[in-house]
């Protein structure tokens, strides 16, 4: 009777199989495995190329703002048309220093300006003459307030 259950094997097939090869309705370990590495693989990897694709960004974050603007520029184009030149043309500019040109030019016309009796324009990047005239004012009475409380609190522990 278990003779007619039982097929045999054919005569070709080996007498035993690799542990790779489940059985039907099985769970196929091996697949899962290489599906969970592949996932962490291709996580692994995008994420190394994304930080490799943002260093000349991380590089150029210290310099100036126009020179980060730049480089960002170019690392955005490059990752959108594929295009490694301006990925290295990026990395190349964050490596170097740009001189700041625009101070001693700055400083030279305003000199030229004094010399000729112009009166110079107000520096943007100054506070105005109203808003330091504003801040004196502003720390005196914030020092007056002090003495005041130190002056009160001086009578209250006299008292």
């Amino acid at each position: 009777m278990e003779s007619l259950l039982s097929e045999p094997l054919h005569p070709n097939a080996p007498h035993h199989l690799p542990s790779f090869i489940t059985a039907p309705g099985d769970t196929d370990v091996l697949m899962v495995a290489v599906g969970i590495f592949l996932i962490v693989a291709i996580l692994a990897v995008g994420n190394f190329y994304l930080q490799l694709h943002s260093l000349p960004e991380r590089m150029a974050h210290k310099s100036q703002k126009f020179q980060f603007e730049v480089v960002a520029v170019l690392g955005l184009l490059s990752l959108f048309t594929h295009n490694h030149l301006y990925w290295v043309i990026g990395l190349f500019l964050a490596m170097i220093d740009l001189p700041d040109f625009s101070t001693p030019l700055r400083r030279i016309a305003g000199s030229v300006e004094k010399m000729a009796g112009v009166p110079p324009e107000p520096d943007p990047t100054e506070p105005s003459v109203g808003d330091a005239v504003h801040a004196a004012a502003t720390d005196e009475a914030k020092a007056r307030i002090e003495k005041a409380a130190g002056a009160k609190s001086e009578v209250h522990s006299h008292a």
